[in-house]
């Protein structure tokens, strides 16, 4: 189910979908709701809540940029409306940041945290530097064909094996592509932030995840992660690249479903 929430002036646009326990998805940077379907299709005893962020997919874009804080009130305010309270959470990447300010801001919200392809922030090991030159810009999300030459370089794993992968998956990200606006907002969010020196605080149980073949972030972010989180686990996701959530969906989505259920994994 698709809807539209006003929250502090800012219309944005929800997705909830599946049954069980509620479980927020932060998405990565300039990425709607979309890109996120092949993951949510794979889990079966949640309820998956996907929040475009201002400028991305079918919300609007704010006048001024937000930092993470301020976009980890935004979605409080959102779960709030929506009539939800505790939740648990996952974040992808740039949203991973988010998730991790979202922990700290608003420790009561979280039951159970997971961190995927992400990193501490600007306090962290970076990545390649043709990688982040790609980042920088969302021309990625308006052009098949600059998306298809560049995937392989930015996302690694998958996209390195399966030249397929481009064509059946590539398709999700140019449903609603960010505004330039809202893009550039987005790499505002995250510009000279870091959770490096306050992981200590989250006190939620967290599943760290991380690929082996990532170009954006590299495995070590998930190790540093892993050890300054008070109750954290690792798990390595093997040829795995940076959208390992998406491409490895199957394998995945069952070991998130096992941490949020108490299992082990």
């Amino acid at each position: 189910m698709i809807q539209h929430v006003t929250v502090g002036g800012t219309r944005l646009r929800v997705s909830i979908e599946g049954r069980g326990r509620p479980l927020l998805l932060f998405n990565g940077i300039g990425a709607s709701l979309e890109l996120l379907q092949p993951f949510r299709r794979e889990l079966r005893a949640s309820e998956t809540i996907v929040i475009d962020m201002p400028g991305t997919g079918g919300s609007a874009t704010t006048a001024l940029p937000r930092r993470f804080r301020g976009l980890s009130r935004l979605a409080d305010a959102a779960l709030d409306v929506l009539g939800y309270g505790g939740v648990d959470v996952l974040g992808v990447s740039w949203g991973g940041a988010l998730a991790q300010e979202f922990a700290l801001r608003h420790p009561r919200r979280v039951r159970r945290l997971v961190l995927a392809a992400t990193s501490t922030g600007v306090l962290s090991v970076p990545g390649g530097p043709a990688a982040l030159w790609v980042l920088a810009t969302p021309r990625r999300y308006t052009s098949t064909t600059y998306f298809e030459s560049v995937a392989p370089i930015l996302y690694g794993g998958a996209f390195r094996e399966d030249p397929g992968l481009l064509r059946r998956q590539g398709h999700l990200r140019f449903i609603h592509p960010p505004s330039v606006r809202g893009y550039l907002w987005q790499l505002a969010a995250g510009y000279g932030w870091t959770s490096l020196f306050r992981l200590h605080r989250v006190a939620s149980p967290t599943l760290v995840l991380a690929a082996d073949d990532d170009p954006i972030i590299p495995l070590v972010n998930a190790r540093i992660l892993a050890h300054r989180l008070p109750d954290a686990r690792l798990r390595v996701i093997p040829r795995g690249g940076h959208l390992f959530l998406i491409t490895h969906a199957e394998a995945v989505a069952p070991v998130v479903e096992a941490f949020l259920n108490g299992q082990s994994v």
